[in-house]
């Protein structure tokens, strides 16, 4: 031990490790004994574990060996516990070490003698033996020396390298070579590392089934696009081929915040971008994020694109929810502000017209029950109405409104039209039911002005009792079709955009669903979707 220091001298170390050896009863006359080891499986195991290790030792050994041909040298490679991997070097010595028992998969602990790896792992710094260092005396013609090096985090041992050369030829700085290249090879490994991460990272991004991912270098130049990308970005003609090595400010809509991203270094994060596909407007949430080396300069530039014209569409759900509680609120007004006094002008003009004739009775009367009926609509928007539901056979409802339906229809110049395939009982109000196929019918013949056919057809599919009505009129063109349900919303001049909603509001009660197929100048069909009695429950 250094007295100033406190520090164990390596020839305090080593003598203390040759007298450990004369303790255990070890003869330095005969070669060394290496009661540990791997099995075949268990060594093959150790190789495959430190394949990538091995790889980048090899690399700068060559390197090494190359520059001192001529000067038989050995390399060895251990693992964190002294177990021999791999050897690297002059033949000759790879031999004679072979004759003593020094091969692949033996342990160099203390127990077989004095050697630099066991040394070099017990006291984790570099370790030399030159000649009569060596405890077993078939060693004393070698200089060993050994180097650990270290696992990502720098504290603990990976494994070790050593180089064993003849003490006639070895060179004086042997030691501080190894230990330049003990570190070198730890750089390299974890330079590796890193670009493995950074590969598995690409590679989750490259393939997610839901994000476009677009990756440049730091001057915009794209080096990796994934095909959610190239489709989001309506490059889907373009082979991602093409699209790497070009620049990505060429590309519409997102150039420009890989620019900013790339000379301002800040993110830009959360930004809506809006995509034009046949007619159809598509909305993706963009995220543009720097990405640094270990050095602080910057590297790479992720763009992501999410599709969120889903969401935007829901957004426009909860818009026209919103529209409908106004207009739920407003019914309630409505209803007691102008149902009790329009009662009373249509009981007062009855009365008057018993007394005399009133000029013009009929049209002011029609205007009367039209508010009316305008007032009845709302307040089914406005205040849950006391539903009675039973078993009814859906083509007795049918036929009643049909019935009531013929009169217009003839004076319309339109033919009616009946097809029952299959009737069944649904659980409904029947009321209800009635007003739905009431203002299904009053809409196809208003599509039909100049006359036309209106098909009505009964029919069952997977537990429902299915009721179409298809008219050959004016038809609907997407936009529409798109708004269709919306309340104010009507084509009509003296439609108020209530009635369809109240079908799709009572046909949804019923636990049914709508569909609308149109098409303009080929009529329109409405589908109504009831569920069955017997399934109702269910």
């Amino acid at each position: 031990m250094d007295e100033t220091t406190g520090i164990l001298t390596d020839e305090t170390i080593i003598k203390a490790s040759n007298q450990h050896c004369i303790d255990q009863g070890i003869d330095p006359e005969q070669p060394p004994v290496f009661a540990k080891g791997y099995s075949t499986d268990e060594l093959g195991a150790q190789l495959s574990a430190y394949s990538e290790v091995i790889e980048v030792i090899e690399f700068f050994v060559k390197k090494f060996l190359s520059s001192v041909k001529g000067n038989p040298i050995l390399v060895t490679i251990s693992d964190d516990a002294g177990y021999l991997l791999a050897f690297q070097g002059d033949a000759t010595i790879i031999d004679l070490v072979g004759q003593v028992g020094i091969k692949e998969g033996v342990q160099m602990n203390k127990e077989v003698g004095t050697n630099s790896i066991a040394l070099a792992l017990e006291y984790q710094r570099p370790f030399q033996l030159t000649g009569r260092d060596h405890f077993h005396h078939i060693l004393h013609h070698l200089v060993c020396c050994t180097a650990p090096f270290y696992k990502e985090n720098g504290q603990e041992i990976l494994g070790t390298i050593s180089f064993m050369a003849d003490i006639d030829v070895a060179h004086p700085h042997l030691l501080p070579l190894l230990c330049t290249m003990a570190d070198s090879i730890e750089r390299e490994i974890l330079l590796r590392r890193g670009n493995s991460q950074l590969q598995l990272l690409n590679r989750i991004l490259l393939e997610t089934n839901y994000l476009g991912v677009i990756i440049t270098d730091q001057f915009g130049t794209v080096v990796n696009i994934n095909e959610n990308g190239l489709a989001m970005l309506h490059l889907g003609g373009e082979h991602q081929d093409s699209v790497v090595g070009t620049s990505v400010f060429e590309i519409r809509n997102v150039g420009a915040y890989f620019q900013h991203v790339i000379i301002h270094h800040v993110a830009c994060a959360g930004l809506e971008v809006i995509q034009e596909k046949n007619g159809l407007f598509e909305h993706y949430m963009l995220d543009v994020l720097p990405v640094y080396d270990a050095n602080g300069y910057l590297a790479r530039v992720i763009g992501s694109l999410r599709n969120i014209t889903e969401m935007k569409r829901t957004e426009e759900v909860l818009r026209n929810t919103e529209k409908l509680v106004v207009a739920g609120q407003l019914a309630m007004s409505i209803a007691h502000e102008i149902r009790n006094p329009l009662t009373t002008v249509k009981g007062m003009l009855q009365l008057a017209n018993k007394d005399s004739r009133l000029l013009h009775y009929d049209l002011i009367m029609s205007e009367v029950e039209r508010m009316n009926l305008i007032v009845s609509e709302f307040l089914i928007l406005g205040k849950p109405q006391a539903a009675h539901y039973m078993t009814e056979q859906c083509s007795t409802i049918l036929l009643e409104v049909l019935n009531i339906f013929a009169i217009q229809v003839e004076m319309n110049n339109i033919v009616l039209n009946t097809k029952i395939h299959y009737d069944a009982e649904i659980e409904c109000d029947r009321n209800q039911i009635k007003q739905i196929f009431l203002n299904i019918l009053r809409n196809s013949m208003e599509a039909l002005p100049f006359g036309g056919s209106i098909t009505v057809t009964l029919d069952v599919k997977d537990e429902f009792q299915v009721i179409t009505f298809t008219d050959n009129g004016e038809g609907m063109n997407k936009e529409i079709l798109e708004k269709l349900g919306e309340p104010f919303h009507t084509t009509r001049g003296d439609g108020n955009g209530l009635g369809f909603m109240i079908v799709k509001k009572i046909v949804t009660a019923h636990r049914g669903y709508v569909a609308i197929a149109s098409e303009e100048g080929v009529g329109t069909a409405v589908t109504i979707y009831l569920p069955m009695a017997h399934s109702y429950h269910k």
